[in-house]
């Protein structure tokens, strides 16, 4: 195994790292910048009353965006198990 080869791989592991938990951290994002804006509207300053809207769109992008996360997760696996003859020098 060379550094380079070590690099790369710590690279894609990072790529696929992020663009497997985007969606859930974007959709935590949204919703949690949603709440803060209403409560200043509303005035509400109820600190428990973020955590369950931010649960449940998490949840949901969680449902929404599976499929396409595991075909993400199971290529980056699949390229890595057929490439180990290639490193294994």
């Amino acid at each position: 195994m060379t550094p380079e080869f070590i690099v790369d791989f710590a690279r894609r592991a990072m790529e696929t790292t992020i663009l497997v938990s985007a969606p859930m951290l974007g959709f935590g994002l949204i919703i949690g910048l949603a709440v803060s804006i209403f409560q200043a509207v509303t005035s509400i300053q109820e600190m428990t009353l973020t955590f369950i809207p931010k649960i449940i769109g998490v949840m949901v992008a969680m449902i929404v965006f599976l499929p396409w996360m595991l075909q993400i997760m199971l290529s980056f696996t699949a390229n890595i198990l057929i490439n180990i003859p290639l490193y294994a020098k």
